[in-house]
């Protein structure tokens, strides 16, 4: 499949546009200070959930951005995300499907939001970027080490744009806290704090039920890579309880909240520690080769058992000058008042994706880098896994950051891998 071009994306985002109603509204015509058709980023959304509509949202509250299908596996899903594109735009144009290859080869296409649940998010990117798209990919993007490396070598050979959905680095206060850490102004660094849920691994069976029509729900296509279970509704609403179909145990997809911010706090973007341990109640002990330590552990940190004393997702930055934390909240504490006289306060919270879209987007026009593009979540994400290995083996792992392996290490190099279902491969496999 050809690659797309910025161009060819103008011819083509116009002529969508002029095949739709002759009334439209003024900002869709470019109008009333809106983008013209011919400028705008033009966006299909893959497993639009409740997370997806969110994020969907603040790619619909971009000026420059037109978006024009929904892919989802479930009819419920889809009718409700198209309702939603149709009501901003005051029309009746979004296109639904539910086979995701239609939307990749649609031409006009310029970029995909994948929301799918974990087990498709590292697959679906990959076939994106290997016809020609542009991604923003929701967390966790990947079920393991090998899927995060298969994933991160599409985007690079293929040249596409790709953004985790690890919002918080486009967050103020968080922006603040990592930008501290890294400058030196709380000293040298020693110690890392990054909350994760309680680690658990929750297999169940919730037995049988008759397989929908797939109109309304395709069993088959919502398992993707998954190994095959029979059809029980339970697992579409509780999917991310089950380890086939999750990032779960309560590392992997926590972590990449905030160990991701951890590891940008430590300028670490292009490693990860090298071991692991387990800990008392759930924590885990991770070390950099340079001898920096990260925890991450469940509860507050300087308010020790408050959980959500700054909001949820919170992280702690030590030094031998100084600490500082961050949270959801978009509020910060520190050890000396004078660590946060340069923070004038944010205008967002932990939740909120907006500028980190926009971060996007920016990049999808100039080609350039994201905050978290393709090689940083990969990195990011499999010290994540390492993390949950040795939690799972209930022992010190050593891991080898370049090649993501575990050296002389026969039990955690089984658990690098799962096999996919076929007929599914990542392009070049």
């Amino acid at each position: 499949m050809k690659q797309r071009s910025w161009s060819r994306r103008r011819f083509t985002g116009t002529a969508l546009l002029a095949a739709g109603p002759l009334v439209v509204p003024g900002r869709v015509l470019g109008l009333d200070g809106g983008v013209a058709p011919s400028e705008r980023i033009v966006v299909a959304g893959l497993g639009i959930g409740s997370r997806g509509r969110q994020v969907m949202r603040d790619f619909l509250r971009q000026p420059d951005v037109q978006v024009v299908e929904i892919c989802d596996v479930q009819e419920s899903r889809r009718s409700y995300a198209k309702a939603e594109v149709d009501g901003h735009y005051g029309n009746r144009d979004c296109r639904v499907t539910r086979d995701f290859y239609e939307t990749l080869e649609r031409p006009g296409v310029d970029a995909v939001l994948v929301a799918t649940g974990d087990r498709w998010h590292a697959l679906a990117s990959a076939l994106a970027a290997h016809a020609g798209l542009d991604v923003y990919c929701e967390k966790p993007c990947a079920m393991t080490i090998g899927e995060a490396r298969a994933m991160a070598r599409v985007f690079e050979a293929r040249g596409r744009v790709f953004q985790a959905g690890t919002q918080r680095r486009s967050v103020e206060n968080f922006q603040y806290a990592a930008d501290l850490a890294r400058s030196g102004r709380l000293g040298q660094l020693k110690t890392l704090h990054a909350s994760i849920l309680e680690p658990s691994v929750e297999e169940w069976d919730p037995g049988v039920e008759d397989e929908p029509d797939p109109s309304v729900v395709d069993w088959d296509r919502w398992l993707g890579p998954s190994p095959w279970v029979p059809y029980h509704s339970s697992y579409l609403t509780q999917w991310n309880r089950h380890p086939l179909f999750a990032a779960a145990f309560g590392i992997p997809d926590w972590g990449v909240h905030t160990l991701d911010l951890c590891q940008w706090a430590a300028d670490a973007d292009d490693t990860a520690p090298v071991e692991f341990e387990p800990g008392d109640e759930g924590s885990i002990m991770g070390k950099y080769a340079n001898g920096l330590r990260v925890v991450l552990r469940r509860g507050g940190f300087a308010n020790e058992g408050d959980w959500l004393g700054l909001g949820t997702c919170p992280v702690r930055f030590e030094g031998d000058e100084g600490w500082v934390e961050a949270g959801d909240s978009g509020r910060m504490e520190a050890s000396s008042e004078s660590l946060l006289e340069g923070f004038a306060g944010g205008s967002l919270r932990g939740t909120d994706a907006s500028a980190h879209v926009r971060d996007f987007l920016d990049a999808v026009r100039h080609r350039g880098r994201t905050r978290c593009d393709a090689e940083i979540t990969r990195r990011g994400h499999n010290a994540c896994q390492a993390a949950a290995i040795a939690w799972r083996l209930g022992r010190r792992v050593v891991y080898d950051p370049e090649n993501e392996s575990f050296p002389e290490d026969a039990e955690a190099e089984a658990m690098r891998e799962r096999a996919l279902r076929e007929p599914w491969a990542y392009p070049g496999e």
